[in-house]
């Protein structure tokens, strides 16, 4: 973090996917994001395995004491099959988020064969067991449920990669409804926060953050975000969401 006033600058990627996600590489083990995280000099990240938190609990043991926050999060796919990823301040809000998407998730087994296999692992990167849930699937939780449940557990709730044609508010709806109480809106490595926010003028209310959405190694912190903040910590993260007290996400880059 580079000092600046009062304020620092945290360089983080609040989109990463683990071995867990069955489309990710399984080379996205704990052990092998922290180390990679740490190479792109971020100072946080965000697990955001598709509506999981499983391997959550694992980064955050293998980042202790190496000077990497690690935040407990999660990309659900709501009943339109947008990706909205909710970050958390704690492990157990991020838990009780999964209990409520798994409550709504579609009924079937992971194929492995088509989608990937669906590792949980340690902190070690040893393989605990092979998740068998559907979570390449939608929920049955409309748009506005999952943001409401993202909020009634303290968290912050990001659209994701709304440039994307696939899988976001505006591929699936056309365009992101008034009133709709989201944080941020994320873009994806291939477009600039400059560039969001000439196209997505309409939505300037929101700030905007770049994020890797990270499915292979090389791909974390590919497009990290810059928040002014006094310390790496989800409250002054949520601060400069709301450009609360001097705090801000860099909007600039």
């Amino acid at each position: 973090m580079h000092e600046g006033g009062d304020l620092q600058v945290l360089c983080a990627d609040f989109h990463i996917h683990t071995c867990l996600s069955p489309c990710a590489s399984l080379d996205m083990s704990p052990v092998k994001i922290v180390r990679q995280a740490r190479g792109r000099h971020l100072k946080a990240i965000a697990i955001t395995d598709h509506n999981s938190v499983e391997n959550a609990p694992a980064v955050m043991a293998a980042a202790r004491d190496v000077g990497l926050v690690v935040i407990p999060g999660i990309e659900v796919t709501t009943e339109e099959e947008a990706h909205i990823v909710g970050l958390f301040d704690e492990i157990e809000a991020a838990l009780s988020m999964q209990d409520l998407v798994y409550e709504h998730l579609l009924q079937g087994e992971n194929d492995e064969d088509l989608f990937g296999i669906q590792v949980v692992a340690n902190e070690w990167d040893e393989v605990r067991y092979i998740n068998r849930r559907l979570l390449i699937g939608a929920t049955r939780l409309p748009l506005e449920e999952v943001i409401s449940g993202i909020h009634d557990r303290g968290g912050l709730a990001v659209a994701a990669h709304i440039d994307r044609d696939a899988f976001s508010v505006t591929s699936q709806l056309g365009f992101i409804p008034q009133g709709l109480n989201l944080d941020a809106l994320e873009v994806s490595r291939r477009m600039s926060i400059k560039e969001a926010r000439e196209r997505f003028r309409e939505y300037s209310i929101f700030p905007f953050i770049t994020a890797s959405d990270a499915h292979d190694l090389e791909e974390i912190g590919m497009s990290p975000v810059r928040l002014y903040v006094k310390r790496p910590t989800m409250g002054e993260i949520k601060k400069a969401f709301a450009c609360q007290g001097g705090r801000r996400v860099c909007q600039e880059r």
